[in-house]
């Protein structure tokens, strides 16, 4: 098959990637700085937002890490990957359109909560799904035109949004230029949503079971000593554990702490444009470099790139150092997003995909929990971010060690095998 030829469930399982990648660039942009804005205004202190809205972050993304395993082993049974999908998916919409309804700083705070729980159980059976609609052989190129197809989708309704916000047309203010741009970007999630809803089949499953429920809890103990007999994929999970912590905690922190040092709102909003749009090409030619040099070679240079990133955050206190710093993520982010999966999903049984999933979902959100912990920590403590920006060099080090033992016996296992 053509590299550059997608069949339709390819295309509709991409579309999904378009469509709540607008919701990821109003929870990284323009969402933390309206929360800012709401909290300053009622007098919380703007170190004490940034605390305010880690930590919030942090028990939504833990409560769905502590939940997502047993939604992952749910919806490996026969037509329940996408139903569970959909119940989430509504979830999502729904607290997203609340949000513009909200009177205050502290209901606003919990309608995010509520989509951001929406969005991310979503992921789960999102990613799982990439075993049902491609090929090993093709699912770093598919995980990557996902995420490449994401960033730059994701532009069109941020874009429009952003323009409303700064030239408040047709006698708009900006606070409800603001709310309409929430609600463009709810309107573009549910649609370009459809097509997997329609096309996307559940092609690997579990027969069901008279008891599901207690059924999918046996399993998840057996799939946990699975994981711990399964040295190459505990260590790469782990791995993942650690370096990721460090890639969600910039994307979700971006705009708190450069309102912290004291970039302009307007300037942190386009060169988060900028990271979407380097973005797009960057996820593309990380699957042709998988492809050239291994999966798991390409993460470890992407992990290095990103320590760079830390350590030039850590002194970031321009508009101009924002734009580069934007730039570089740009570089790394779709990259190392798109191979964590795919690396991921050629390694777990098919059948059980979602659980995997949940598994690998649970450390990603765990990850996600403990970053922002990090930065909330310092912002509260020593009243600055800078500190739990430069920590996060640690994190991705024990990742990249991590994933140095992983490779390691995989290709001790492909050498037994030739």
């Amino acid at each position: 098959m053509e590299k550059t030829k997608l069949s339709k469930h390819e295309i509709s399982w991409i579309l999904y990637d378009v469509a709540n990648s607008a919701f990821t660039m109003i929870i990284t942009a323009t969402i933390p700085i309206y929360f800012r804005s709401l909290s300053t205004a009622a007098g919380v202190a703007p170190e004490h937002a940034t605390s305010i809205w880690g930590t919030t972050t942090s028990i939504a993304l833990l409560f769905l890490a502590c939940i997502s395993p047993i939604l992952g082993a749910l919806a490996d049974y026969q037509n329940m990957k996408k139903r569970i999908f959909g119940w989430f998916l509504a979830l999502g919409i729904l607290g997203g359109t609340a949000m513009i309804f909200a009177p205050g700083w502290i209901s606003f705070l919990s309608c995010i909560v509520i989509a951001r729980i929406g969005y991310s159980a979503c992921n789960i059976f999102y990613d799982a799904m990439l075993i049902d609609v491609t090929t090993d052989e093709r699912m770093d190129y598919i995980s990557s035109m996902g995420f490449a197809c994401g960033y730059i989708g994701s532009c069109i309704p941020f874009v429009i949004g952003i323009l409303l916000i700064l030239l408040t047309p047709f006698g708009l203010d900006t606070v409800t230029a603001t709310k309409i741009s929430f609600f463009i970007t709810m309107i573009w999630w549910l649609v370009l949503s459809l097509p997997l809803l329609k096309n996307v089949k559940q092609t690997h499953y579990l027969r069901p079971k008279k008891n599901v429920v207690s059924h999918s809890f046996r399993r998840l103990g057996v799939t946990f000593l699975k994981l711990r007999r399964d040295k190459k994929l505990l260590f790469y999970i782990l791995g993942y554990f650690f370096y990721i912590d460090g890639v969600y905690t910039i994307i979700s922190m971006a705009t708190s702490y450069g309102g912290e040092v004291g970039i302009d709102s307007t300037q942190m909003i386009l060169a988060l444009l900028l990271t979407q749009i380097v973005a797009f090409p960057c996820s593309i030619f990380s699957a042709a470099f998988a492809k050239k040099f291994g999966t798991i070679r390409v993460l470890k240079v992407y992990i290095i790139l990103y320590m760079g990133i830390c350590a030039f955050g850590y002194s970031l206190d321009t508009a101009l150092e924002f734009w580069i710093l934007a730039l570089c993520v740009g570089i790394c982010q779709g990259g190392i997003q798109a191979l964590s999966r795919s690396q991921f999903g050629k390694m777990i049984p098919k059948k059980e995909s979602s659980e995997y999933f949940g598994f690998f979902d649970i450390f990603g959100k765990f990850a996600d929990f403990f970053g922002p912990l990090i930065i909330s920590a310092c912002a509260f403590f020593l009243h600055s971010s800078k500190y739990g920006v430069l920590s996060l060099i640690i994190l991705f080090a024990i990742g990249f060690c991590f994933l140095c033992k992983a490779e390691k016996i995989i290709k001790a296992e492909n050498t037994e095998e030739k």
